[in-house]
């Protein structure tokens, strides 16, 4: 999917909106507090035997008669995870649902390779998880979503291998019981940036009326007959928003970011909408 025509436009026209300020062990843009080789100067100290003498600025030593060495503050590499549940509910729908899922993970991973990463794309299904890089993407051409396994047991479980101070960035509907505050703290400890995307459909976000329906359970092929009328839909759409605030609330107590998108409206117009208004991505200049 790397070379997916829409893909590639929005990875031409932004960036990841990763934070910039110089906080020690961050990742991405971030600097960290020590001192290294990125071109962002720090301060100027006297010579050291052992120091790197390409650093010595002899401008300051004809000006002080002192040998000086410049210090550059230390760009940390960034580390990128993107996560991306491909259990039954990510099928759900007309094939809007899961084609999202694909592009934001594969636009995802692309856009932190721009940054020089190694990002590595996780396959949320059934354990060993599957873990691949840039190299490995077209897996996400042909990808099943048909795991059983669901996404909070596969984190709070220890299954899912989460780096230290890596941008970690969650795509999946979470329409599935969980507590959310032991999900984003457990997906939130030791990571520099958390972004959860909630891909719906449309009618998973704002469902109509339809009358009599079969409705099957695809994670645990239950079915059951059931009338859908106003009051349903008032009811699911209660519950909808109580899981949302859930997500919102905890996000925003771990300083993580939660953006819920609707899958119908394709990839360019939940980067240009969505994810460009919660930050997640910039607009490249000159886009």
């Amino acid at each position: 999917m790397r070379h997916d025509p829409e893909i590639q436009r929005v990875v031409n026209s932004y960036s990841l909106g990763l934070p910039r300020s110089p906080i020690s062990g961050r990742a991405g843009e971030l600097l960290g507090r020590g001192t290294g080789s990125s071109l962002e100067f720090q301060e100027y100290r006297e010579y050291q035997p052992g120091d790197d003498i390409r650093y010595l600025d002899w401008s300051a030593y004809a000006r002080s008669d002192a040998l000086m060495v410049r210090l550059y503050r230390d760009e940390i590499s960034p580390r990128t995870q993107v996560l991306l549940d491909t259990s039954r509910s990510m099928a759900t729908g007309s094939g809007a649902k899961s084609l999202l899922a694909r592009q934001l993970a594969a636009m995802f991973m692309l856009l932190a390779g721009n940054l020089g990463a190694k990002p590595k794309l996780l396959k949320l299904d059934e354990p060993p998880i599957t873990e691949v890089g840039i190299e490995g993407l077209e897996l996400l051409t042909d990808a099943d979503f048909a795991g059983r396994s669901q996404l909070d047991s596969l984190i709070l479980g220890g299954c899912v291998p989460l780096a230290r101070q890596s941008v970690r960035i969650v795509i999946s509907d979470f329409l599935f019981p969980h507590d959310p505050d032991a999900l984003i703290r457990r997906l939130s400890a030791d990571a520099s940036a958390l972004w959860l995307i909630q891909v719906l459909t449309d009618w998973e976000a704002a469902p109509n009326f339809v009358g009599g329906r079969l409705l099957v359970d695809v994670e645990t092929s239950h079915a059951a007959d059931l009338v859908i009328d106003a009051a349903a839909i008032k009811t699911y759409r209660e519950r909808l928003a109580r899981l949302q605030d859930g997500l919102m609330l905890n996000s925003r107590r771990a300083h993580a970011v939660f953006v819920p998108v609707v899958a119908e409206h394709g990839l360019a117009d939940v980067c240009r909408e969505s994810l460009c208004r919660a930050e997640i991505l910039r607009h490249r200049v000159g886009s």
